[in-house]
């Protein structure tokens, strides 16, 4: 049955999820603060605030679903962005009837030592992780108490096409011209890293199976790599020879962050590239049969910057 949704957000994430929505026969208005972007087949482009608790509502009045897709517009704004902008989506939710839909990443649970798997406790103790993890638990309160329908999923470091701000992304275009790289991670430990197409179809999936509603998901996640070995079968997916890669020792990166705001707010997240980051997601593909796409179209979606749908598996 064909439904509307609302699609808050027209990055990598939100196109993905937009594209899976149009490709299951929904009716999708995708938003942005402009409204603007190339024509999608099956896609109303709209304006809004995502701030604007109001306008969201306005567009999720109707609607079976209002996806949380938003990419903050800097690393170092979260922590007056996100509140605002969470409320609204609460406020539009619970006046609108929509499912609340939560595109997230993995900050909330902070360091840990074993592979992350739904459940755990959110235990962050920096300022993006515990933005990340209340705005769950808010959403999840909500949800318990009635008034509102909410689900989240959760992804590592993104790859795919469209991606060009994570570690990997980054350094590609001079990898594949046969150039070492450096990155501001430690490139020899184990990292997950997650196709942004399976973000889009985890997100279509849970906001239609009302089975879904109410926990966090992992979006479909292949075992995890280390950004080096990341590097090379990205360059080995088109052909190209593998490049030196380098990491950025921790003692830069706290200097750095003296005269660079990023590099300054990379220091709180940089525990996931020193120990092992994998993320277990065989619950989503235990209960809902998404599996994530395989690893060597990853990378070559990655260095081809193509846009394709996964064959369904």
């Amino acid at each position: 049955m064909s439904q509307r949704h609302v699609v808050v957000g027209a990055g990598p994430v939100g196109l993905a999820t937009a594209r899976e929505l149009v490709a299951a026969g929904h009716e999708v208005l995708l938003a942005s603060r402009s409204g603007r972007g190339p024509e999608l087949a099956g896609v109303q482009r709209v304006a809004a605030d995502a701030a604007d608790a109001g306008r969201l509502t306005e567009l999720a009045t109707g609607a079976h679903a209002l996806y949380n897709c938003i990419n903050p517009p800097s690393y170092d704004a979260w922590s007056t962005y996100w509140p605002p902008v969470a409320a609204a989506f609460l406020e539009a939710a619970e006046r609108s009837g929509a499912v609340l839909v939560t595109a997230s990443c993995l900050y909330g649970y902070g360091p840990v030592d074993v592979p992350m798997v739904e459940g755990m406790p959110d235990a962050a103790q920096g300022t993006k992780g515990r933005l990340r993890a209340q705005m769950w638990a808010d959403a999840q309160a909500a949800h318990e108490a009635g008034r509102i329908r909410a689900v989240e999923v959760r992804g590592s470091d993104y790859l795919g096409a469209g991606i060009t701000s994570a570690h990997v992304p980054m350094v590609t275009p001079r990898a594949l011209a046969g150039k070492p790289v450096w990155m501001l991670v430690r490139p020899d430990q184990p990292h997950a890293f997650t196709d942004v197409r399976d973000m889009g179809r985890a997100l279509a999936a849970v906001a239609v199976d009302e089975r879904a509603w109410g926990r966090v998901w992992h979006a479909p996640t292949n075992p995890a790599v280390t950004p080096r070995q990341a590097v090379a079968d990205v360059c080995a997916s088109v052909g190209r020879p593998p490049v030196a890669v380098h990491g950025t020792p921790r003692w830069v990166l706290r200097v750095a962050g003296w005269f660079v705001p990023l590099l300054r707010e990379l220091q709180e997240t940089a525990y996931q590239f020193e120990r092992p980051y994998e993320l277990d997601s065989g619950a989503i593909t235990r209960e809902l049969g998404l599996e994530p796409t395989p690893w060597e179209d990853v990378c070559r979606a990655t260095a081809t910057n193509e846009v394709s749908t996964p064959a369904l598996r």
